[in-house]
Parts: structure tokens; C-alpha cells; sequence
């Protein structure tokens, strides 16, 4: 028998109805009692199919976690919604996306904002929030994929910005083209294996590009940093 519970996700109400409650749990802080619009129900099949891809040994109910994921993913592309790999956090209300490949410092940056800002920051996500692209608005969304030290909120913001990291000895900020920011992007975000919404993705994400402001950071782990990284991106605020 499955258990199944509803969850306000990025903005839509979702059912899971999963074999372990591990998932379950993990999405406890976005309960919801709102009539489901997607439902997601995971079988063994799903399990093996996640261990068949995987590259590591986890168990079986961490690897229904991931086939949730997934799964939502999936289902919210066709809601105009991404799932993004990215250090996502809130300012005076205002999203800030930090994104590089794994080991760049992504989450040790968005600490140095946690620590130079205090109670001015507010942690989205740490690891797998979701984006959603409107016509008017690109929002970010915390997500119950928050990365190992679990910093998540269930909330969403209006995103101002998006920071590709690099490491540096000095720190330096520039804004970028979207030309010179499309391929990492791409690469964070999730890609389906259904070629229609592969395609939906790309455009998406173009849409995304024309609607937000796109920077390179070059920054050391210094608490300088935080603050060059926001100057930098709000010089013209």
C-alpha cells in the first residue's frame, strides 16, 4: 500500500504518493490541504531505474527521493518551471541565484552573504530550487531538495539576479551576455529526455536570460566577497 500526502510546490498543489515515507518527510514543511493539480506516484520500477543511473550507493529510499524529484520535474516544465542547481537566496525580498559546477563554493558564498547581510537574508534553497519563467516575472522557489545542509525555506521571490562563480584570489564581479552565460545554465538546470521538452527547456530559458540580469563572479572565500558580489549586482539598482 503506498502512502500519500499533498505539498505546495513551487507554486502548485502536489500529491506523492510513494512506497517509503522518507519523501514524505522530507516535503513536511510544504504541506498543503489544496486539491491536487499533478500527482506523483513512484514504484519499484522507478527505485531500480534511479539505481541503474546513479553513480552512488544510497538506499532504496533515498533513491525514491530522487525519482520524486524526477518526476517533478518532469510534470512542472509543462507549468513553465525549472528545476535549477543553484544557491538561491533573498535580500530585502529580492532572489539571488549562485550557480557553478559542484566544488566551486556555492554554498560557502551564499554563507558570506548569510553573515555579512544577517537577518536581511533569507535562504530559499541551497542546492535545487525551482524557477519559474512568466511573462512578467522569472520567481524562485525553495524546494524540498535543499542540498546536505538542508537550508531551504518554503517561500518564493522575484529573482534579480543569477552569479556564475569561478574561483579567484582577488574578488571581481562583471555582468555577462546571455550568449556568454547559456551553456552553464544549461547545464544546472534539468534536462528532460523527452525531446519536446528539451526544446521547451532551452526556450525557457532564453525567455529567462532576456528577463533577468546575468553575472560572472571571480571570488576567494574571503568575507569580502558578499560584498563585492552585491554591490556588483546592484550598481544600478
Amino acid at each position: 500500500m503506498s502512502l500519500c500526502n499533498t505539498f505546495d510546490i513551487a507554486g502548485h498543489a502536489i500529491e506523492i504518493n510513494s512506497i517509503y515515507n522518507r519523501v514524505l518527510r522530507r516535503c513536511s514543511q510544504y504541506s498543503s490541504a489544496k486539491e491536487p493539480e499533478i500527482r506523483i506516484i513512484t514504484s519499484l520500477s522507478d527505485i531500480i531505474s534511479e539505481k541503474n543511473t546513479s553513480d552512488v550507493l544510497i538506499s532504496d529510499k533515498d533513491y525514491e527521493t530522487l525519482a520524486v524529484q524526477r518526476k517533478l520535474s518532469e510534470a512542472l516544465i509543462d507549468y513553465d518551471t525549472i528545476l535549477f542547481h543553484a544557491s538561491a537566496l533573498a535580500v530585502d525580498g529580492k532572489g539571488y541565484l549562485f550557480t557553478a559546477l559542484s566544488g566551486t563554493g556555492k554554498s560557502t558564498h551564499a554563507r558570506l552573504w548569510r553573515e555579512a547581510f544577517g537577518d536581511r537574508v533569507t535562504m530559499i534553497n541551497d542546492d535545487k530550487p525551482f524557477i519559474h519563467i512568466g511573462e512578467d516575472e522569472v520567481r524562485v522557489y525553495g524546494s524540498p531538495w535543499d542540498g546536505k545542509h538542508h537550508l531551504s525555506t518554503n517561500t518564493s521571490v522575484p529573482v534579480k539576479a543569477i552569479c556564475i562563480l569561478t574561483r579567484d584570489t582577488t574578488n571581481h564581479i562583471e555582468k555577462i551576455s546571455a550568449d556568454e552565460a547559456f551553456s552553464i545554465l544549461l547545464q544546472q538546470t534539468y534536462r528532460s529526455k523527452d525531446p519536446a521538452k528539451i526544446v521547451k527547456t532551452i526556450d525557457l530559458l532564453i525567455q529567462m536570460t532576456k528577463q533577468v540580469s546575468l553575472y560572472r563572479l571571480g571570488c576567494n572565500m574571503d568575507p569580502e566577497a558578499a560584498i563585492v558580489s552585491y554591490e556588483g549586482m546592484n550598481h544600478d539598482s
